[in-house]
C-alpha cells in the first residue's frame, strides 16, 4: 500500500509562485501495520528517507496534510528509481508506477489520483 501526502506549505521558491495549493506531495510506503517510510524530494539525486508511525501521520494531518490511499505495489528498487526524478511529482509517479502523460504540479496530480483513490483512508 502507498499513501501520497499533499502539503500546501513548502520552502522551495518555484513551487510557491506557480503551483496551486497543494504545492508539494510525497509517497508513503507502508513497513509493517505501524511503520511508514516517507521519500521527501529535496533535490535531484536526492531523496529523504522520513520514518514515520501512525501517530506521525495523523499529526501531519492535523498540520494541513492531505493524504490519498493506493493499493499499489511499491517497486523494488524505488530509491534506484527515483534518483532521476527532477520534481516531488514524478517521485511519486515513480512510486505509484504511473507511465502516463507527464503531470507538471501536485494539484493535477491531485486531482487525477482523486478520482480513483481512497481519500484519507489509512
Amino acid at each position: 500500500m502507498i499513501i501520497i501526502g499533499f502539503a500546501t506549505n513548502t520552502s522551495k521558491l518555484l513551487p510557491r509562485i506557480f503551483c496551486r495549493a497543494p504545492r508539494h506531495c510525497a509517497p508513503i510506503v507502508q513497513i509493517t501495520d505501524n511503520r511508514y517510510i516517507m521519500y521527501q524530494f529535496i533535490r535531484r539525486n536526492y531523496i529523504a528517507q522520513i520514518s514515520l508511525s501512525r501517530r506521525a501521520i495523523k499529526l501531519l494531518h492535523a498540520y494541513g496534510w492531505r493524504f490519498i490511499s493506493l493499493k499499489h505495489d511499491v517497486p523494488r528498487n524505488l530509491m534506484h528509481q527515483a534518483r532521476c526524478a527532477r520534481s516531488c511529482v514524478e517521485l511519486c509517479c515513480i512510486a505509484i508506477g504511473h507511465t502516463y502523460s507527464p503531470i507538471m504540479t501536485p494539484h493535477a496530480l491531485y486531482k487525477r489520483l482523486k478520482k480513483s483513490a481512497i481519500i484519507g483512508g489509512f
